[in-house]
């Protein structure tokens, strides 16, 4: 693999999740209280404690494009 098909595979990637995390987002945003209610049938869970466990979700997701997608990208387009 050469240098240029791991770049665009790493910028396609990074593409890639942060479209994920954003329908995520739409999703959790629009639809709360259906997720909550559908997440509460399985666990018991308050309110605040599923909020803080998406965002935290996101958060980790995230910081994971970050440093696994972004970064070696960026780092890339410098060598090249």
């Amino acid at each position: 693999m050469t240098l240029d098909t791991l770049s665009a595979l790493l910028g396609w990637s990074c593409l890639l999740n942060y479209l994920i995390l954003l329908i995520w987002f739409i999703f959790f945003s629009i639809g709360h209280d259906c997720v909550y209610r559908l997440h509460s049938r399985f666990f018991n869970l308050r309110l605040e404690s599923f909020d803080a466990i998406h965002y935290s979700l996101m958060g980790i997701y995230k910081l994971g494009i970050l440093v696994f997608n972004l970064m070696p990208w960026i780092i890339l387009q410098f060598i090249n």
